[in-house]
């Protein structure tokens, strides 16, 4: 509960650190919390502001979806993710993200 607190919390700082930390256990991880934890990643992502910590943010996704437990459906978010003002690199790993 707490890292899915720091994932949704309201400063950049903690939201950033909240994503970080999702990678940190991810051998550990059940199969419905590897997807759970995407999908909550992938519902912020969807609403970040701050280019760091969505690039946070998907770094923790891709890294969920290796456990092979996170299916297209727990990520679909990222599909609403503004990619007008992305910079490069972070548009090509959100594609990177939506084709697998």
């Amino acid at each position: 509960m707490k890292l899915i607190q720091q994932i949704t919390a309201t400063t950049p700082n903690a939201r950033s650190l909240g994503a970080d930390q999702a990678t940190d256990w991810i051998s550990s991880y059940l199969p419905a919390e590897a997807s759970t934890l995407a999908t909550i990643l992938s519902v912020s992502a969807a609403q970040e502001t701050e280019t760091s910590v969505l690039e946070a943010q998907l770094h923790a996704i891709l890294e969920l979806t290796s456990t092979g437990h996170v299916k297209a459906e727990n990520i679909t978010y990222l599909e609403e993710v503004s990619r007008e003002s992305l910079p490069a690199e972070l548009d090509e790993y959100l594609q990177d993200l939506l084709e697998d």
